[in-house]
């Protein structure tokens, strides 16, 4: 017996379900997401019995010969197979996400220029401009010559087909996920439904075809890639486009890679000829420093398995008003609080009365405990109006007692630090100091207390 439709209420956000609609989501909290949806009929289950099963037989297969080599494909731009962990692999399907001009549609053009001129068949499918608009900006980026495939649809069934009769296909591109829609599914385009069935044709295909699928995604104003969380889950790898549209430079995330690590970066600066990547970052985002001001410092953090050395600024100043303001921008503003408190309570420094205000300087987003140290030694800095030596470099986790944690990969940190000039680091005592001294040239000052820091820093 086949069971009645019945309705369900779909939060296109999150896809959280509900049996009523109403303005606001309870798992996500966002207004206005509601939508109907009728779910597919389905039968009955009725369990047969053992006797009557036909189910075929699946082998074993052992782990030891399954293990077999990922051949990739590089893209000949640099940051990018970092981010991909070494190039892209067939058959993968990968999630782009990013804010509206942040210049996702300008790598893939990029990229699928420089497949196809490896003699690699590519396919652009857009569901958001017309041949004519992309064709505009591929003169933009001087790549006009490049033998890229383009068509301009909606209909998944017919572009999956038409992909499928075509000779040479290597790679193919999806802009947007939330503009394709299938005719069986009876929902609008980009509602969870649509999203989550389309994504599971091109994952299909994929896998079937041994083609590799970049399928872009718009995001929401929280920066989240917009439909069902399970659209991540699906595909291999999900990257992120970050920055600010006002600034020059771009960073590529990967945020899940099946095929690599995660939280690798690839760094790119946005130029009239598109985006040109950027392969000492460290360099960028200190080329601009001052190194006669008060409040700033410099962190040797990681990003993925990459050292990068960023400047952390901070502005104590200060105020009439009852609560004092805290700003923070690139890094998380809680531990921000835990820091001030730390300082005030282990190191003497309050900071109760004053405004703070912390910048990871190029807007980079810092999530790593290591740049507690440097944050604690620009915020002193900045109080007491003493400016840190510009050949220190900074890192280590605070804990809430003063004393400094170790953290990892404290060798590739050092290296990238000596390697760009800094002669001083300080960062917290392991008890392997000497290791780690004869590794490089620099001067290693280890601490063990947050009320070490101030002797030893302005020194």
């Amino acid at each position: 017996m086949v069971k009645a439709n019945k309705k369900e209420f779909v939060c296109r956000e999150c896809g959280a379900i509900s049996s009523k609609w109403s303005g606001k989501c309870e798992d996500c909290g966002a207004w206005n997401t509601i939508e109907e949806h009728i779910p597919v009929a389905t039968s009955n289950f009725t369990k047969l019995p053992s006797s009557n099963n036909n189910a075929r037989v699946l082998e074993f297969q052992s782990l030891k010969d399954s293990i077999t080599d990922t051949f990739r494909i590089s893209t000949s731009i640099g940051e990018l197979d970092q981010v991909l962990g070494g190039g892209i692999v067939p058959g993968s399907v990968t999630l782009i996400g990013g804010d509206p001009g942040i210049g996702k549609s300008t790598l893939i053009l990029q990229l699928l220029s420089n497949l196809t001129n490896t003699g690699l068949g590519c396919v652009y499918v857009s569901g958001e401009e017309s041949l004519s608009q992309i064709a505009l900006r591929a003169k933009r980026l001087k790549v006009e010559e490049a033998d890229i495939k383009m068509i301009a649809a909606t209909n998944l069934e017919p572009i999956i087909a038409t992909v499928k009769a075509a000779e040479n296909i290597h790679f193919l591109v999806i802009d947007s996920i939330q503009t394709m829609y299938m005719e069986q599914v009876q929902s609008a385009p980009g509602t969870v439904s649509q999203v989550r069935a389309s994504a599971h044709e091109l994952i299909r295909l994929a896998k079937d075809n041994n083609i590799a699928v970049a399928i872009i995604g718009h995001v929401t104003k929280e920066g989240q890639i917009a439909g069902p969380k399970v659209l991540e889950h699906m595909v291999d790898t999900v990257l992120y486009f970050e920055g600010e549209r006002g600034q020059h430079f771009r960073i590529l995330r990967s945020v899940k890679n099946r095929f690599g690590g995660i939280n690798e970066i690839g760094v790119f600066e946005m130029g009239d000829t598109g985006l040109r990547e950027v392969s000492n970052p460290s360099a960028l985002f200190l080329g601009e420093r001052s190194l006669n001001t008060n409040g700033a410092c410099i962190f040797a953090g990681m990003e993925g398995t990459r050292p990068i050395l960023i400047e952390v600024q901070a502005l104590v100043a200060p105020t009439f008003m009852a609560t004092p303001r805290r700003a923070v921008i690139g890094w998380d503003s809680n531990r921000l609080a835990m820091v001030i408190a730390v300082l005030a309570t282990r190191f003497g420094l309050n900071l109760t009365d004053k405004e703070v205000y912390l910048n990871i300087a190029g807007g980079l987003e810092i999530e790593e405990p290591a740049a507690d140290l440097a944050v604690a030694a620009a915020l002193i800095s900045a109080a007491i109006q003493v400016d840190i030596p510009s050949d220190t470099a900074v890192f280590g986790e605070i804990g809430l007692g003063g004393e400094i944690r170790s953290i990892s990969q404290a060798d590739s940190r050092v290296k990238e630090a000596a390697k760009l000039g800094f002669t001083r680091i300080i960062l917290p005592d392991n008890g392997k100091l000497q290791e780690l001294q004869a590794t490089t040239s620099a001067k290693i000052i280890g601490l063990k207390h947050i009320k070490e820091l101030k002797k030893i820093l302005f020194s």
